[in-house]
């Protein structure tokens, strides 16, 4: 078996191929940490300060929605580039796993504040009501009835979110991101080994299935709870 796939794949180093993996999920687990703690409450802010809403501001409203939809209107490619000095000040360096991360996290938690608003919409009126009719606070009420309600959805977002991110990293290649991206790039495109573009296609697929999978598993799950 391990001769064919070398003589399959001539140009493929396994070793590099793993840590190039590993790298990825590494950038794709990090980044989507990060997108779900501020995108969660950005989108529960969004939510309280819409119209007819809890908390209900206009200008509060508007203002963070323009920043959630500048960032999102923002080719990922672009936003790479044009985060480079904030990456380098922050981090110290654009380049790896480390230098990926701050983009990565810019383009996936606005990304998941809408999906997390879009769920919170999606709970039934009636519940809020009820709850306010017992006497509950705001807290009371995000904590006890609408993140509750709404957890099916969320958790769906977070599996299209962890998805997207795996095509971000993947960009990110584009700046010396690390990652299965610049594995492609360096050698599948740049030196012309298609094994290589194969292969890292591939596991990038691989990935996205076994993701998908997990989020479904677990909406189902929590959907009959």
């Amino acid at each position: 078996m391990e001769a064919l796939l070398n003589g399959l794949f001539t140009n493929v180093d396994w070793a590099e191929i793993g840590w190039a993996s590993w790298d990825t999920l590494v950038m794709v687990g990090l980044s989507l940490l990060f997108s779900v703690l501020i995108g969660l409450p950005v989108g529960v802010l969004l939510f309280l300060t819409g119209k007819r809403q809890l908390l209900e501001q206009p200008v509060a409203y508007a203002i963070l929605s323009f920043v959630v939809n500048v960032l999102r209107s923002v080719p990922f490619i672009i936003l790479l580039i044009v985060m480079i000095p904030f990456t380098v000040m922050l981090i110290g360096t654009s380049l790896g796993v480390a230098g990926a991360i701050p983009p990565l996290v810019a383009g996936g938690a606005p990304f998941f504040a809408r999906l997390v608003e879009t769920s919170l919409r999606e709970v039934d009126r009636g519940i809020i009501e009820a709850t306010q009719a017992m006497g509950a606070n705001v807290r009371q009420i995000i904590l006890g009835a609408l993140l509750p309600e709404a957890l099916p959805g969320i958790i769906a977002g977070i599996t299209v979110t962890a998805i997207t991110l795996v095509s971000y990293a993947a960009m990110s290649g584009v700046i010396g991101g690390g990652g299965l991206g610049d594995l492609a790039i360096r050698f599948g495109y740049q030196r012309f080994q298609t094994d290589v573009m194969v292969i890292t296609v591939a596991l990038l697929v691989i990935f996205v299935q076994l993701l998908q999978m997990a989020g479904d598993r677990l909406v189902l799950y929590f959907s009959r709870k």
